[in-house]
Protein backbone atom coordinates (compact mmCIF):
# COMPACT_ATOMS: atom_id res chain seq x y z
CA UNK A 1 0.00 0.00 0.00
CA UNK A 2 1.00 3.45 -0.83
CA UNK A 3 1.72 6.55 1.35
CA UNK A 4 0.31 9.92 0.28
CA UNK A 5 2.67 12.70 1.15
CA UNK A 6 3.67 16.25 -0.30
CA UNK A 7 6.62 16.99 -1.78
CA UNK A 8 7.94 20.32 -2.85
CA UNK A 9 10.21 20.82 -6.51
CA UNK A 10 11.45 23.78 -8.60
CA UNK A 11 8.59 25.16 -10.44
CA UNK A 12 11.19 24.31 -13.90
CA UNK A 13 11.14 20.71 -13.29
CA UNK A 14 7.44 20.29 -12.45
CA UNK A 15 7.26 22.01 -15.93
CA UNK A 16 9.42 20.24 -17.24
CA UNK A 17 8.16 16.63 -16.15
CA UNK A 18 4.25 17.75 -16.59
CA UNK A 19 5.28 18.15 -20.75
CA UNK A 20 7.44 14.92 -20.60
CA UNK A 21 6.17 12.08 -18.82
CA UNK A 22 3.50 10.95 -21.59
CA UNK A 23 6.60 11.27 -24.32
CA UNK A 24 8.73 8.59 -21.76
CA UNK A 25 5.36 6.64 -21.65
CA UNK A 26 4.78 6.40 -18.27
CA UNK A 27 0.84 6.09 -17.53
CA UNK A 28 0.72 9.66 -14.65
CA UNK A 29 2.70 11.90 -13.54
CA UNK A 30 2.73 10.41 -10.42
CA UNK A 31 4.04 7.06 -11.79
CA UNK A 32 7.05 9.43 -13.17
CA UNK A 33 7.51 10.72 -9.82
CA UNK A 34 7.34 7.61 -7.91
CA UNK A 35 10.25 6.00 -10.58
CA UNK A 36 12.34 9.07 -10.02
CA UNK A 37 12.04 8.99 -5.96
CA UNK A 38 12.52 4.79 -6.09
CA UNK A 39 15.85 5.61 -8.09
CA UNK A 40 16.80 7.76 -5.46
CA UNK A 41 15.99 5.87 -2.41
CA UNK A 42 17.82 2.87 -4.49
CA UNK A 43 21.43 5.07 -5.20
CA UNK A 44 21.13 6.05 -1.11
CA UNK A 45 20.49 2.77 0.65
CA UNK A 46 23.26 1.46 -1.85
CA UNK A 47 25.77 4.37 -0.76
CA UNK A 48 24.55 3.66 2.85
CA UNK A 49 25.75 -0.21 3.09
CA UNK A 50 28.67 0.88 1.25
CA UNK A 51 29.19 3.21 4.41
CA UNK A 52 28.61 0.77 6.63
CA UNK A 53 30.62 -2.08 5.54
CA UNK A 54 33.63 0.96 5.48
CA UNK A 55 32.91 1.34 8.68
CA UNK A 56 33.19 -1.99 9.39
CA UNK A 57 36.31 -3.01 8.20
CA UNK A 58 37.73 -0.13 9.59
CA UNK A 59 36.62 -1.55 12.94
CA UNK A 60 37.54 -5.25 12.45
CA UNK A 61 41.11 -3.86 11.45
CA UNK A 62 41.58 -1.65 15.04
CA UNK A 63 40.28 -4.50 17.41
CA UNK A 64 42.60 -6.57 18.97
CA UNK A 65 43.38 -9.85 17.57
CA UNK A 66 44.64 -13.04 19.96
CA UNK A 67 47.41 -15.37 18.82
CA UNK A 68 45.41 -18.49 18.05
CA UNK A 69 49.11 -20.65 17.75
CA UNK A 70 50.09 -19.08 21.09
CA UNK A 71 49.40 -23.10 22.82
CA UNK A 72 51.58 -24.28 19.90
CA UNK A 73 54.61 -21.37 19.26
CA UNK A 74 57.89 -23.53 19.74
CA UNK A 75 56.94 -26.47 19.15
CA UNK A 76 59.05 -28.92 16.71
CA UNK A 77 56.60 -30.18 14.39
CA UNK A 78 59.16 -32.08 11.76
CA UNK A 79 60.26 -34.59 14.70
CA UNK A 80 56.93 -35.51 16.34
Amino acid sequence: MLIQTKIQINPKDYEFVKKVYKDLRYKSLSEYMREAINARVKQDRKKLREQKRIAAMEMIGKAPHENLFDSIEGEDFENR
